[in-house]
């Protein structure tokens, strides 16, 4: 069984004492790349000793994440803009009020900036979105008809929530640990409004680690577990799961195959 971590912070200091032994499990576990998105201007450069450090494994995104946002993020964008690499995406990109809206307007401005680069690259996007889907939808359905595809990461939402992503043509739900979370709605949610091929895997490791790993550093090789329960809400088998999420991974991010 074979598969694809589509979001993983494997760049981050959660994985700086161990991380040959975090690579090497998820390679043994069956992972057969791992895709890591940027977050501000610093994890530009950890990104990139990332992918040097692990060629043809490991594939960069580059993107201002939502909470990274402040009074400066103009500025932090156009500096943004001139990074060459060879990046996979535009992420991780999004809204996110779960905390606090006092960076509400500049978000909505970095979002729609960020969306409009992913067009003109012609670059999928990775987007994060928490307590802001209707300003999200907004914004997109501005672009629908040019809009490059990507990803809706960590969902966690309702049918109505999921089949109004889902009408954006060429975007994937990424799904993961929370799916395994004993009080959670989301597998009632995918089995009755979700298509497998609308589905791609992820980790957003560290956090977020999945029964039986919950409360632990989450990492890519925990996504087995995921995989097992997602293969129990739709009646197949594990490998299936595996081959049409690795699909939709191939089809979505085309630059790291």
């Amino acid at each position: 069984m074979q598969y694809i971590d589509t979001h993983t912070h494997i760049d981050g200091e959660e994985f700086k004492d161990d991380l040959e032994l975090v690579v090497q499990r998820a390679s043994n576990a069956g992972a057969l790349k791992l895709f890591v998105p940027g977050i501000n201007l610093a994890s530009i450069e950890s990104i990139r000793n990332i992918c040097k450090r692990f060629p043809d494994y490991c594939y960069g995104m580059i993107g201002l994440h939502p909470e990274d946002v402040k009074e400066d993020y103009a500025s932090v964008l156009d500096k943004m803009e001139k990074e060459e690499g060879n990046w996979i995406a535009i992420g991780e990109i999004g809204l996110d009020y779960y905390w606090s809206r006092e960076f509400e307007q500049q978000q909505l401005e970095a979002f729609e900036r960020q969306v409009q680069w992913a067009i003109e690259r012609r670059l999928p996007l990775m987007i994060h979105c928490r307590k802001a889907q209707n300003e999200m939808v907004r914004i997109l359905r501005k672009y629908s008809d040019r809009l490059p595809g990507g990803v809706f990461h960590c969902f966690t939402g309702n049918e109505h929530e999921a089949e109004e992503l889902l009408a954006f043509e060429g975007f994937c739900l990424g799904i993961g640990g929370v799916l395994t979370f004993k009080k959670s709605n989301l597998p009632q949610t995918l089995a009755n409004a979700v298509p497998l091929n609308r589905i791609v895997l992820e980790t957003d490791a560290p956090y977020m680690a999945p029964v039986p790993h919950r409360g632990e550093r989450n990492e890519s090789a925990f996504i087995v577990n995921i995989i097992e329960k997602l293969a129990d809400v739709y009646g197949v088998s594990t490998d299936e799961v595996a081959n049409i999420t690795t699909e939709n991974a191939r089809r979505l991010f085309p630059l790291a195959f």
